[in-house]
């Protein structure tokens, strides 16, 4: 079995926010105009997207675009969080790249430009060897920021060429993700393309995989409560092979 890792604390130097705020007090979201244009990509995608004809995709859909919508009207303060960086974030850039070439340019592009104030995190205690340098996540929007709110999670998964992403779910979490660049499948139902959206309900099961070739980006959205968005309690599923020493 591969050892786990400890989750390391990289951290970049800080980067100042887009405009001043008063001495103790944060930036509002039109102060800093770089996230509020990578939000409205945000509002753009889940509001001109098609569902597809499902009607459990055109809900969520219109949950995250109402809530977001609400959220921007609120003006909210935005966070300086410590930028970090993983091992996986050497990909970032190729993303970037392919994502401005794509459906998705508008978000590569609005992304690129806060690409220095990301705080890129695990989400576990503890990490398998080998997802450690394949996969990491940044939030943009949520309970913990850096642009605050309190139903909604917004933010962005990328992992390395050849990755597999472990099966796992969340409690009392419905996802969704949108491709920004790469290719990649999930429960090995399909290939997912750039603009391409899946929606995972609570509790569904999945594992992702991603190319051969280039890194993946995907943008996501939680909605739930509060109090799970801000501690959802991330836990991969153990493998047959665990359960079964476990059962043994």
């Amino acid at each position: 079995m591969t050892p786990d890792v400890p989750a390391p604390a990289e951290a970049a130097p800080d980067v100042p926010p887009d405009a001043p705020a008063e001495a103790g007090e944060a930036p509002r979201l039109r102060d800093c105009p770089n996230w509020l244009y990578l939000l409205r990509e945000y509002e753009a995608l889940y509001r001109h997207g098609s569902a597809g004809g499902s009607q459990a995709i055109r809900t969520h859909r219109k949950k995250v675009r109402d809530t977001l919508s609400a959220v921007i009207a609120a003006n909210p303060p935005v966070l300086a969080r410590a930028p970090a960086v993983k091992p996986v974030t050497e990909h970032f850039a190729r993303a970037l790249d392919l994502g401005e070439r794509g459906a998705m340019q508008g978000m590569a592009r609005a992304l690129r430009e806060i690409r220095g104030r990301l705080t890129w995190e695990y989400g576990y205690e503890r990490v398998p060897r080998a997802l450690a340098r394949k996969y990491a996540y940044c939030e943009v929007l949520g309970p913990r920021g850096p642009v605050l709110a309190e139903t909604l999670v917004l933010g962005f998964v990328l992992f390395a060429p050849t990755t597999t992403y472990p099966q796992h779910s969340h409690r009392d979490i419905e996802e969704s993700y949108v491709s920004v660049a790469g290719a990649w499948s999930e429960n090995d139902a399909a290939v997912y393309a750039p603009g391409s959206l899946i929606l995972n309900r609570p509790e569904h099961e999945h594992r992702i995989t991603t190319g051969d070739l280039d890194p993946c980006l995907l943008a996501y959205a939680w909605t739930g409560q509060r109090e799970r968005l801000a501690a959802p309690g991330m836990v991969l599923t153990p493998s047959r092979r665990a359960r079964a020493a476990r059962a043994g």
